[in-house]
């Protein structure tokens, strides 16, 4: 009986696999795999939606963080870029699936942890993404509480920074509520709106300071190699570990891709590019208030404050479309379809998104950001550490263990191949123990290189360790059993 076809790569249930998994608690609207006519989304959709979440507060700070530590300008930069291109690889890798089935990223999980322990991965994922839609919020929240006191009497009201933030964070839960269609309309249009005005203050800043300005000449503050690399891969852990969210739940936009090439031309020309643009932007401007104003000034904000009411008040609405842009797309739908698994018949993505606001505030995005140590090493850092296992696992799964072949319906199916144990693959949750514990074992008795390159090493342990527990497994569907279930057309998975 055939449950699903594939066609030009894109497998969607037939009429018959819906019937058997629309009544599943398992399966509900926004968990279900989308079909064909869903498959909508063009390389432009997946390049804007990679430009509107890196063009934010926080890809502007991250450059700076990394001068701070002592690196020269394009040793910063540089190490940006490389972090994201090495992310790049996971995301792709698990993009192939989420386009290939329609599936969001809980569902994915089913198939490496099994329908309970699905909530493993899921969860961690949606709590760094409530963490990091708190951390958006404070900024953005922070940069129109310092935009309103320039332009008036802002700074009188009592609680002033507190009803800032409170007010954006309402203004994220309200457009993250109306779901993913909302945020890929959204961030058709963010984009090029996001890049005028970046490209604008590129401009500001070389016109007003004569060129690029003393801080792009300002050397390197390491005397050594040795100096150079305690904090080179610490920071590279914390440029990839940035994203290493994404590289987990991007199945979750992925399921909407019109194709492989759509996805794999969309991302790659956007994602490190415009991470190591504007990063190269937030070091140029502060070189140009250098020049300017006699200090190095990193907080958009606080250089806009010095502007006619007019500038700032374009200004305040590019950094509120760039906060949102991030945090909408980027922080709430995986924390949203992480809490709508939970409880598919009763739980709906915007329930999942106001639930996701409220773990944001109880975790404090004030404290996180209260210096760069404690963003950099503390939060990035550690969540790396947790994430990179999980990424392995994802990985090893779909590509190494079951060779890209799924069956759909039994993704839905209580008790069904993907149960595993009492609806728990052990195999998982020992190889992301292993993967997590030789990193945080490593950082307790001090040896500070495995520490610093936490996420890689996590990965890469947990990607073997899963895939040896895993041979032979009977959850694996062979060839055979793959062309019994599925209507396969003959065109290329790579078809544009």
């Amino acid at each position: 009986m055939k449950t699903q076809v594939e066609e030009d790569g894109i497998v969607t249930l037939t009429e018959e696999g819906i019937r058997e998994i629309h009544e599943s608690p398992l399966y509900n609207e926004g968990l279900r795999p989308t079909t064909k006519q869903e498959h909508t989304w063009t390389a432009y959709n997946f390049a804007s939606l990679w430009i509107g979440m890196a063009i934010c507060l926080p890809t502007y700070s991250l450059a700076a963080g990394l001068i701070s530590l002592g690196m020269n300008w394009w040793q910063a930069i540089g190490t940006i870029i490389l972090g994201n291109l090495i992310v790049l690889i996971p995301i792709l890798l698990n993009a192939h699936a989420g386009t290939k089935y329609g599936i969001p990223y809980p569902v994915y999980a089913r198939l490496w942890f099994g329908e309970k322990g699905a909530h493993i991965p899921s969860l961690a994922r949606g709590i760094v993404g409530a963490g990091w839609f708190g951390i958006n919020c404070w900024f953005g929240g922070a940069a129109i509480d310092t935009l309103l006191v320039a332009m008036s009497a802002w700074e009188n009201v009592p609680g002033h920074l507190m009803i800032a933030f409170i007010g954006f964070w309402i203004l994220n839960i309200w457009i993250a509520y109306r779901g993913p269609e909302a945020i890929r309309k959204m961030e058709f249009w963010a984009a090029p709106t996001l890049i005028v005005m970046a490209l604008a203050l590129l401009v500001w800043a070389f016109t007003s300071a004569g060129g690029w300005g003393p801080m792009l000449s300002a050397p390197s503050k390491f005397t050594s190699a040795g100096d150079f690399f305690k904090v080179f891969f610490p920071a590279l852990t914390g440029a990839i570990a940035f994203w290493s969210t994404l590289a987990l739940n991007i199945p979750d936009f992925c399921r909407y891709a019109k194709s492989q090439k759509a996805q794999i031309v969309g991302q790659t020309s956007s994602l490190p590019t415009t991470m190591g643009f504007f990063s190269f932007i937030g070091v140029a401007v502060a070189s140009a208030t250098l020049v300017v104003y006699g200090e190095a000034i990193w907080d958009p904000a606080a250089i806009l404050a010095k502007f006619s009411p007019f500038v700032i008040f374009l200004g305040t609405l590019g950094i509120i479309l760039a906060t949102l842009t991030t945090n909408v797309a980027a922080n709430v739908v995986a924390p949203a379809r992480a809490i709508e698994n939970l409880w598919p018949r009763k739980l709906t993505f915007g329930m999942g998104a106001i639930i996701t606001g409220l773990v944001a505030l109880l975790m404090q995005p004030w404290y996180l950001l209260e210096n760069f140590g404690n963003y950099i090493f503390l939060w990035l850092g550690t969540y790396g550490a947790l994430l990179g296992p999980i990424d392995g696992i994802a990985i090893a799964d779909y590509w190494l263990v079951r060779k890209q072949r799924i069956d759909l319906v039994e993704l839905y199916r209580p008790n069904g191949m993907y149960s595993y144990s009492s609806g728990v693959n052990k195999k998982a949750v020992w190889a992301l123990l292993i993967g997590i514990a030789v990193p945080f074992g490593c950082k307790a008795i001090g040896i500070t290189s495995v520490w610093d390159n936490a996420w890689t090493i996590g990965l890469l342990i947990s990607l073997l360790c899963y895939t040896w527990f895993m041979r032979n497994n009977p959850s694996v569907i062979s060839e055979s059993h793959y062309s019994r279930i599925t209507s396969t057309d003959t065109q290329s998975s790579f078809a544009s």
